[in-house]
């Protein structure tokens, strides 16, 4: 018999028992749809939190802490490390910054704001892809660039009520008027000397304002200002990166120690592939790091522990379901035993006989694996769509945007294929098995 045959005679004896058939491929979609809906819950989690990840960080983007030495501690980043940190394989960039050790003031006319102040190398933030939205880059030591939301923060000095915004920004009216490409700001830095407070007051230049930052929960207040006006502080305060003392602390004997050492070290990879490899190498060299393939290794293992637990769970919904798919097959080899004695007597093999009824079987399994399959997506999008709204009215707490509670990756179904169709196989095996054995002569007097 041929095996388009075969299929035909498989479709012929479905028909003769479609109320039964049917329920036996209702519930083995119902067992597919529940294990790839359940698994979806841990895919599209996984989903969310790596995409939060993701858009808090760069990608490519390592942090370098500092170096081992041979007595077991860390020793920070320093210039010398620089060019080793270049030489890595697939190292896009190496940004280096010095923080100015306290929150300095920036006025023009009646308008200030109190920002973060860093030294940096523009030609490595160039290359790690560091933009401007206006201006230039500096050329003299008095001139500096600000972030993007500095001009957004710039206030008005008079007391008012009511200053920023939902955002964080000052709000418009309060904020300076007009572009700042060009005007001179006034920078004050403090410093207590003999128990007083005494301010330095050093006047910059705007010549560039940063790109605005790609997530909008993002904000970059940063001014960049030369090492000689960094230098023109420490001389001022007495201290490294323009420290401002406490009543109780003294200066520091030696604040040229801190020369040449970094506060914040990253490295830029030149793609997400290469964050591995890099992070190997830093490894190898004694270098501390963190980046964000740290995380979603940990992330990953986790969520991949727990998808393996819910498939696992949602196999056991086929295996019920194959109780079923068992007992159709049992009572088809029994109503069928005069056609298997015919097959028999006209000289079928075995073999034929057996794969007829396991095609049978797996036939109603892979059915079954399509129905739930399709009826799966749907329930998938009705859970990302219901879900934030009954949280909504339970709760009254709106959900951050682009979270997903169900995802079902292409693999997911083929997983549940492969499990449905192994399940329905083992079922369809011991009914098949049982018409290879039905006596000719017993089977066409109808007794099995």
């Amino acid at each position: 018999m041929k095996l388009r045959d075969q299929f035909r005679f498989v479709q012929q004896n479905m028909k003769k028992n479609k109320t039964r058939v049917f329920m036996t491929i209702l519930a083995t979609a119902m067992g597919c749809a529940f294990l790839i809906v359940l698994a979806s819950v841990g895919f599209g989690l996984q989903k969310s939190v790596v995409k939060e990840m993701m858009e808090q960080r760069v990608v490519t983007q390592i942090d370098v802490h500092g170096k081992e030495v041979k007595e077991g501690g860390f020793r920070p980043i320093n210039k010398k490390d620089i060019p080793t940190l270049e030489k890595i394989k697939d190292v896009k960039a190496v940004t280096r910054r010095i923080r100015l050790e306290q929150e300095s003031n920036y006025k023009i006319g009646n308008y200030q704001g109190g920002q973060e102040t860093f030294v940096t190398n523009f030609p490595a933030e160039i290359m790690a892809g560091f933009e401007l939205s206006a201006g230039r880059l500096p050329k003299a030591d008095n001139e500096v660039v600000v972030g993007y939301d500095f001009p957004l923060n710039l206030g008005t000095t008079d007391e008012v009520d009511d200053l920023y915004d939902n955002k964080g920004h000052v709000k418009k009216k309060y904020r300076y008027p007009e572009t700042l490409i060009g005007k001179n700001l006034e920078m004050t830095v403090k410093q207590l000397k003999k128990g007083k407070i005494v301010e330095k007051k050093i006047n910059v230049t705007v010549v560039g304002i940063g790109k605005k930052p790609t997530r909008e929960w993002m904000q970059d207040n940063s001014v960049f200002i030369s090492e000689k006006i960094l230098k023109e502080i420490e001389r001022f305060t007495g201290t490294p990166r323009g420290a401002m003392l406490s009543a109780d602390e003294k200066l520091l004997e030696n604040p040229d120690s801190y020369e040449g050492i970094y506060d914040e070290v990253k490295i830029y990879a030149n793609n997400m592939e290469a964050v591995q490899g890099i992070v190997d190498q830093l490894k190898e060299n004694k270098f501390e790091n963190y980046s964000i393939v740290n995380e979603l290794k940990q992330v990953n293992t986790m969520f991949t522990i727990a998808k393996a637990g819910l498939i696992f769970i949602g196999t056991i919904a086929i295996l019920i379901a194959s109780i079923g798919i068992y007992n159709t097959m049992t009572m088809a080899v029994t109503e069928r035993a005069p056609d298997i004695g015919i097959m028999k007597a006209i000289g079928a093999h075995p073999k034929t006989i057996k794969r007829i009824f396991l095609l049978e079987s797996s036939y109603i399994g892979l059915i079954g694996a399509v129905i739930g399959t399709v009826v799966s997506y749907g329930i998938s999008y009705a859970v990302n769509f219901v879900i934030p709204l009954i949280i909504k009215q339970a709760f009254g707490e709106e959900l951050p945007a682009g979270i997903t509670f169900s995802d079902i990756p292409f693999i997911l179904p083929v997983i549940c294929f492969v499990i449905c169709y192994f399940v329905t196989i083992l079922s369809g095996y011991r009914p098949a098995q049982r018409a290879v054995r039905v006596d000719v002569l017993k089977a066409m007097r109808r007794e099995v």
